[in-house]
């Protein structure tokens, strides 16, 4: 038994109001009074016949005799008085049949067809159809092919496809009408696979289809889309071979055809357009129609003139349809071009179609579409007949508008004005998900799913499932959709498209992923809406390989044409660092777009390395003709913030003027990053300043920044204090920016009121704040504080375990720092870079060479973690303080990569602590550090610091002469210490101190008790050719011990803290600890590498430095 659906997934049949028992009864009456009809017809009488088939016998009278094998459930009894009637019917003819001529029966049966055709050709109902079905089958009229086409006709007209299947299967012979006839109801019920299906059995079966055929298939054609465009074509080819080549009727079909099936280009369309002789106004209403689906205005204005022009005496003047094709066309322009729009509008209304519904709707959609919602709020107003389609179209534009309450208001006010049909219910969902209120309009659309679930309508159309999934997944429900999406019946594309893209906006990236590995599953082909979230929530995780496979799917699919794709995988590429790849992608891409350009040189600009890859492309960009955007300026000015090219950054600063887009905030705050990085911070402050009302985190940010940039950390305080004053919030970005300013330059006192200022403002419990505060307190000597700020952390990141890591290492608790370190591991974090430098530090800062191999080897092993230059670094520093210098330069030898400046330093460094034994190694390091950075004075001073310690005096002077012939300067070293009265800083020998006096008493005193307590002076740290006796003096004057002689004139607290900008040396650092202990305080020296706890006679360090 064949089973007909239609769209809506329901049989169709002429009986499907009746019980499957009903229907089964009521056919076998059919059969049965065919069989009577086969024997009694000839003899029976016109109204006797018109009597029988006007009044079929109720069921109640049909029994079944359980006694007859022959009859039991097949056929059913026919009543006695009808079987009586019927024989009297029977022998009265049967007496008139041996006299009369065979004429009289054959003009009878014609009359009687004739009767039949006259009465039923226009019927268009049920009853109608089953009565002539009757009369035919009771008459012996089932071999007349008018008659069962006519039959065919009506069950199509009336959607009973299942009947019409049936009188087709049971004719005895068939003819081009009555394929075509069934191909047509296949078409107009939602069946194109069916009617295709049946144009292949006529064209197998030998007919030759008419001109009705061919457009049946061909429309099945257009409503299959692009699969079928292959069969579309088949058939054109066909049409070519017949008579219909040239027939316009159907060439219009082909065109409407192509415009469906063949999306990439109109040229099949043109192509059948310009064969037609006689065009009418449906062959320029297709193509104009075609070339508006594509959105090629220009052509389809052209046609537009041509067809008026050339229509001239032959009623070829634009119609509603036309000038549907047209408006819809026109609002894919910007709001700011309506100059086209509005001469068309014009056209509209001198044609007098201002009034159409079709017409309406269409300028209703156009202007919302435009963004125009007054205009398109008063022209649906002034519609005198409105319908679901005018409401919608100004809804969807309200949507779009993001007034999503205004569009729910429009659907209270017409819901009872006019018949809402199923789209209307899908656009009212979209409208819940662009209210202001997220919460008020996940609250109504819950309503709305209450009530399409009470009447059904979810199960109808599965458009409405899939509103639900993106009205859920835009208000912030994800596990609301996941429900509504596990409970859809049958789910298409849309469905999977709506969970997927909700996934990704919803941050529920690993889900994205895994439902686009369960769609593909299921064998549904993705499309590029699918591809795209997917590849985007790639990116978020950078699973670089899960992106990788995608792209290959991409490259199957052939979807790499599409520009919208390539731009996701340019951003998954860009995104997780592969810069080669995104380069090459972008070569290789067939189209570009402005996101193309913005995404390759936004990728380059946010790496260091390639930073003048993105001027280089945004360069191509303009010789191009690409028109800029804010993301490009955006993302430009950051490259040119890298480089610091001030001259650079002003001619992107004119091109902004130029563009007209300096007001735009995103774009101001950008320049002020530039400037701000650039070293030009007037221009900071009057770009800032023009700002205004238009400020807002971000500037307030940027200027901070800039200030910090710039060593002007006064003027960022003070600007802290002036935001803070003026009752705005800092967020935690700038606390976090502010206080690691005050950590560089080890201010305590100002990192403290700016924690201060963030407990006011309520962001103690921000992970970020509170990491940036426990590097502060770490970096200005207060590992106490960091350490109790990070037992109160409620949470912890891999950002506060590096630094209290780090601060531990730092200060020399090298037992805690390594402790934190597996503690860190316990509570399930991974380590990442950062930390394994805190860890290798802290072993090269107490000589544990093995464990930091270990450590170093677990890296790649444990965590596949790659070693950087700074992890090679860290082990170069413990084998040089270590003193073995051998394993440090087999060490160097084999490191898989090329060594650089940071290295050869440290190598020389080490060289120069082990008194010169190896000097060959470090004339090596010098020799590379000299060629790669002849400017850098800290080069020189280490090479004669190694040849001093060796005692080479010779090569000293060497090393001295370089430094002059180079023209550099050795940064002098200097130390301060904080009091009230401000920061007192001191250098080797100073007597500028206006408490100079003072300074030197305490000094010498200090000496002389240093000396009592068995202190002696360490001369090997006076790295001059000069007698021991000034090598004494030379030490006793260094800037720390000025330092702390003064701050023990001045202060009473129990810790001193001393600040010094280079290494300190062996003579102070043993001084130190004698003078921790005979004025019995703490002294805490921070100087360039670590800090140094002095407390009774002893340091944290443990005199290994």
């Amino acid at each position: 038994m064949r089973i007909w659906r239609t769209k809506n997934g329901r049989s169709n049949s002429r009986f499907t109001g009746r019980s499957l028992v009903q229907r089964t009864m009521h056919r076998s009456f059919l059969r049965t009074t065919y069989i009577i009809g086969r024997f009694f017809s000839p003899f029976g009488t016109v109204a006797a016949a018109q009597s029988v088939a006007a009044s079929p016998p109720p069921i109640s009278t049909i029994s079944f005799d359980s006694k007859t094998p022959e009859t039991c459930g097949i056929y059913p009894l026919i009543p006695v008085p009808c079987l009586v009637d019927l024989q009297k019917i029977s022998f009265s003819h049967s007496s008139s049949l041996q006299s009369a001529k065979p004429t009289c029966f054959a003009s009878f049966s014609s009359e009687f067809r004739d009767l039949l055709v006259r009465r039923y050709r226009n019927s268009r109902c049920p009853e109608e159809a089953e009565q002539l079905h009757i009369q035919i089958v009771k008459h012996g009229f089932g071999g007349d092919l008018f008659l069962a086409n006519t039959l065919i006709n009506i069950y199509v007209r009336i959607g009973d496809l299942y009947s019409a299947q049936d009188v087709f299967d049971e004719m005895p012979e068939r003819n081009t009408v009555s394929w075509a006839c069934l191909m047509s109801g296949c078409t107009k019920n939602g069946m194109p696979d069916e009617a295709c299906a049946l144009f292949k059995g006529m064209i197998c079966a030998g007919f030759l289809p008419n001109h009705y055929a061919f457009g049946s298939a061909l429309r099945a054609c257009q409503e299959l889309g692009p699969d079928s465009f292959h069969f579309g074509r088949q058939i054109h080819g066909l049409i070519s071979k017949t008579q219909f080549a040239f027939d316009v009727e159907v060439s219009n079909v082909l065109m409407s055809m192509y415009g469906s099936c063949c999306l990439e280009s109109p040229d099949y369309a043109r192509t059948v357009f310009d064969g037609i002789q006689g065009r009418n106004s449906i062959s320029w209403n297709s193509i104009i129609s075609v070339y508006s689906q594509r959105v090629d205005a220009a052509t389809a204005f052209e046609l537009f003139s041509a067809m008026q022009y050339g229509g001239l005496g032959f009623n070829f003047m634009p119609n509603e349809y036309t000038f549907g094709s047209l408006i819809k066309v026109a609002s894919t322009f910007p709001s700011s071009d309506m100059c086209l729009f509005e001469q068309l509008l014009t056209s509209v209304h001198k044609s007098g179609f201002l009034g159409d519904l079709f017409v309406g709707s269409a300028l209703v959609s156009g202007f919302a579409k435009l963004g125009l919602i007054n205009s398109a709020k008063k022209i649906f107003e002034q519609m005198s007949v409105r319908n679901a389609v005018s409401m919608n179209g100004l809804m969807v534009g309200l949507v779009k508008q993001k007034r999503g309450e205004e569009a729910a208001e429009v659907f209270k006010e017409m819901k009872h004005l006019v018949e809402i049909n199923l789209d209307s219910y899908v656009i009212l969902l979209s409208a819940f998900a662009e209210f202001n209120v997220l919460e008020e309009g996940r609250r109504n659309g819950r309503e709305l799913h209450a009530y399409v679930i009470r009447t059904g309508l979810s199960e109808v159309k599965v458009a409405i499932g899939n509103g639900l999934i993106n009205m859920y997944a835009k208000c912030g429900a994800i596990d609301y959709a996941c429900s509504v999406f596990r409970l859809v019946g049958e789910r298409d594309l849309v469905s999977w498209n709506s969970l997927i893209s909700g996934l990704d906006q919803n941050e529920c990236y690993e889900e994205a992923v895994s439902n686009f590995c369960m769609m593909r599953r299921t064998g549904l082909r993705p499309s590029n809406f699918t591809l795209i979230s997917s590849l985007s929530s790639c990116a978020s995780l950078s699973w670089i390989r899960a992106g990788a496979q995608i792209h290959c799917e991409v490259l199957k699919l052939g979807l790499d044409f599409d520009v919208s794709v390539s731009n996701a995988l340019l951003a998954l590429y860009s995104e997780t660092g592969s810069l080669i790849e995104c380069q090459e992608l972008f070569l290789f891409m067939p189209e570009y777009d402005q996101v193309s350009w913005n995404c390759v040189i936004g990728a380059l600009a946010n790496s260091e390395a390639s930073v003048l890859g993105a001027v280089q492309y945004f360069s191509d960009m303009m010789r191009s003709g690409w028109t800029l955007n804010r993301v490009t300026f955006i993302n430009i000015l950051s490259a040119a913030s890298s480089i610091s090219l001030h001259e650079f950054g002003h001619q992107i600063h004119a091109l902004v003027l130029k563009y007209h887009v300096a007001d735009d905030p995103a774009i101001e705050n950008a320049l002020i990053s530039c400037y701000g990085k650039c070293g030009n911070m007037d221009h900071c402050e009057k770009i800032f300043s023009r700002m205004s009302e238009r400020r807002d985190e971000v500037s307030w940010n940027s200027m901070i920044s800039g200030y910090i940039h710039n060593e002007q950390l006064c003027k960022a305080m003070d600007l802290v204090w002036f935001i803070m004053q003026n009752g705005q919030k800092l967020d935690n970005f700038a606390f976090a920016t502010v206080l690691s300013a005050c950590a560089s330059v080890a201010t305590l006192e100002r990192g403290m009121e700016v924690h201060a200022c963030q407990i006011r403002t309520c962001l103690g419990s921000d992970v970020v704040v509170g990491s940036a505060l426990v590097d502060m307190y770490a970096k200005c000597g207060r590992i106490d504080y960091a350490s109790r700020l990070f037992k109160w952390m409620s949470v912890r990141n891999v950002y506060s375990w590096n630094s209290i890591i780090s601060g531990y290492a730092r200060h020399g608790h090298v037992d805690k720092s390594l402790e934190f370190f597996e503690k860190m591991k316990l509570e399930g974090l991974l380590p990442d870079h950062v930390t394994f430098v805190g860890v290798l530090s802290a072993c090269s800062h107490s000589g544990l060479v093995e464990e930091g191999y270990e450590h170093f080897e677990s890296m790649s092993k444990h965590y596949g973690l790659a070693p950087r230059m700074e992890h090679f670094s860290c082990m170069v520093d413990l084998l040089g303080r270590a003193g073995d210098i051998d394993k440090l330069a087999d060490f160097v030898n084999q490191m898989p990569m090329k060594p650089n400046a940071l290295i050869w330093r440290t190598v020389l460094g080490s060289c120069a602590r082990t008194n010169g034994r190896n000097t060959e190694l470090g004339s090596r390091a010098a020799q590379m550090l000299l060629e790669s950075e002849p400017e850098n004075a800290v080069n020189y001073v280490l090479l004669s610091n190694m040849y001093a310690s060796g005692g080479k005096w010779e090569c000293v002077s060497k090393a001295r002469s370089l430094m002059r012939l180079a023209a550099v300067k050795k940064e002098a070293g200097c130390s301060w210490v904080t009091m009230k009265d401000g920061v007192h800083v001191f250098v080797a020998g100073d007597k500028s101190h206006p408490e100079k006096d003072a300074i030197y008493r305490k000094l010498i005193e200090l000496q002389q008790k240093m000396r009592d307590a068995g202190f002696v002076p360490q001369t090997g740290f006076a790295l001059y050719d000069v007698e021991l006796e000034s090598k004494e003096e030379l030490l006793s004057y260094h800037s720390e011990k000025l330092a702390v002689a003064f701050a023990l004139t001045r202060t009473r607290v129990s810790t001193i803290r001393i600040m010094k900008n280079l290494r300190v040396c062996g003579d102070c650092h043993s001084a130190f600890s004698y003078i921790s202990k005979i004025v019995g305080r703490e002294i805490v020296l921070r100087d360039s590498n670590r800090f140094h706890h002095f407390t009774d006679g002893k340091c944290s360090c443990g005199d290994y430095w």
